[in-house]
């Protein structure tokens, strides 16, 4: 019978318990930031989010979603309603969520109000023909921030993964 070197067998050990540790947390980290695309379907990114190098230089704080006109627009995750009106002349719906995300709709005319509780997938209003920069008949502006940081709305989409370096 061969004798596993006492150090070796001890590096398994930890490797494994980490690998453990690195499942259950993936699986809570998924499970608990739950967002979905806020248009039914997978839809067409017509312009990437571009942030800008300092918080007063233009830039792109989100993502547009080519979409018809009159589409549903979509709560992302669960939250409450922050902010349902107009901004600049734009209709906006604005949700803050469990985990501290605040996302942004836009052109949306709300059929929620301010205060009201969202549940991941509930209609929150009818997307207008009204973004600009749009190439589509109409996009959506869909964006996410924590605090002042922007984040990229997509990056809610995907689960992070934890990953191990070797040793």
């Amino acid at each position: 019978m061969t004798r596993t070197h006492p150090l070796r067998r001890a590096a398994i050990t930890l490797l494994m318990a980490l690998l453990s540790i690195a499942a259950l947390v993936e699986r809570a980290d998924a499970a608990s930031s739950r967002y979905d695309w806020p248009l039914a379907g997978n839809p067409t990114v017509s312009r990437e989010f571009d942030p800008p190098d300092k918080p007063w230089l233009p830039g792109h704080r989100g993502v547009d979603l080519a979409v018809s006109p009159g589409a549903t627009v979509l709560a992302a995750g669960d939250g409450v309603v922050a902010f349902a009106g107009e901004v600049a002349g734009k209709p906006v719906v604005s949700i803050d969520h469990p985990d501290g995300i605040r996302t942004t709709y836009e052109p949306v005319v709300a059929s929620v109000s301010a205060g009201a509780p969202v549940t991941r997938e509930q209609p929150i209003g009818v997307l207008q023909a009204a973004h600009p920069e749009c190439a589509a008949a109409a996009c959506l502006h869909w964006g996410a921030r924590r605090g002042e940081r922007y984040l990229d709305p997509l990056s809610l989409l995907r689960p992070r993964r934890v990953r191990l370096l070797p040793l």
